[in-house]
């Protein structure tokens, strides 16, 4: 490393705004009466998700002390079953393998929850919050609205939840898209494929896209209602900014979800992980009605500052830190 590589790759300035979007952040929760909270960053359990891979901690004795958390979700939900009122917390979280022009393995999420709302109410509100930060700072056009469904059929002429797995490569291809053979019979993973591919890189650049009602195989941990999910993420141009959703409460149902994501795993030869048990005794206990999200606050940082590349805005990325 050369001697600079002690220097932080973001300005000074790019830091000072990084703190003003915090406070503005941390104001409009005040001013929207949510509670901050703060849960643990090292966590037993990891998330099962088979796109997620979480960092390993070990002891010195080379005993596993834990994992670094993905996201405070699992946690937060805890503390709504403990009777908790609206919360939010901002605070790092850790992903495997993930760096890149926007990406950092350590990286800063804002997340919340509204009690007693559904997922349309928390985009209203994602909107109301990203208006605060960019205030002075962006002129954003008035925000777009679209279904999942809606976006793939105006940009690619098909129906994603009815349309085969021979259909989605054909339409990739056709706008020049490859299709690698891993994906072939994967229908979620086409249309993740297309999606970042050709359906997000269509999204307007001036303002920001709610894409809702994603495909059911898509839930993650939300509400399923017939073919679709009760699931939103906020996208500027194609950048992805929150994911959020209308939650789902039911512990059998969440169970299964994460059998299904254990059986996922094995089939890409993924390292399997245990199930949450304290979080599943939570939902037993009773999750209220509630819709919650993240945001990738150094997404939107990037946006504010007009930056390239997320580097332009963290302090001290991976091979710096």
């Amino acid at each position: 490393m050369s001697d600079s590589g002690w220097q932080p790759s973001a300005s000074i300035a790019t830091l000072r705004l990084r703190a003003e979007l915090l406070r503005r952040a941390r104001e409009y929760f005040t001013a929207t009466h949510a509670l901050e909270v703060e849960t643990p960053t090292l966590v037993r359990a990891p998330v099962t998700d088979a796109n997620l891979e979480s960092l390993e901690v070990r002891r010195a004795d080379g005993s596993r002390a834990g994992y670094l958390h993905t996201s405070p979700e699992y946690a937060m939900k805890r503390l709504l079953c403990a009777g908790a009122p609206d919360i939010y917390q901002v605070t790092r979280v850790f992903r495997e393998g993930e760096r890149g022009r926007m990406h950092n393995p350590e990286f800063t999420m804002i997340e919340w929850y509204r009690l007693g709302i559904d997922h349309h109410a928390l985009m209203r509100d994602v909107e109301q919050l990203l208006t605060r930060l960019f205030d002075g700072l962006l002129q954003p056009r008035p925000s777009s609205h679209v279904s999942y469904a809606s976006a793939f059929q105006q940009c690619l002429g098909l129906d994603p939840l009815a349309c085969s797995e021979a259909a989605l490569c054909a339409a990739i291809a056709a706008r020049g898209g490859s299709v690698p053979a891993s994906v072939v019979d994967d229908r979620d993973g086409l249309l993740d494929l297309a999606m970042s591919l050709h359906v997000a890189p269509s999204f307007p650049a001036d303002r920001i896209t709610f894409l809702y009602d994603f495909p059911a195989s898509q839930a993650a941990l939300a509400r399923v209602d017939g073919p679709v999910a009760a699931r939103f993420e906020a996208f500027w141009g194609a950048a992805e900014l929150a994911n959020g959703f209308d939650e789902l409460g039911d512990a059998t149902e969440q169970a299964a979800r994460f059998a299904a994501d254990a059986a996922h795993r094995a089939r890409r030869g993924q390292p399997q992980r245990a199930l949450d048990g304290d979080f599943l005794a939570a939902l037993r206990a009773g999750l209220p009605r509630c819709s919650g999200v993240a945001l990738g606050f150094d997404r939107v940082v990037m946006l504010a500052a007009r930056a390239a590349h997320i580097d332009e805005v963290l302090a001290f990325p991976a091979e710096r830190a």
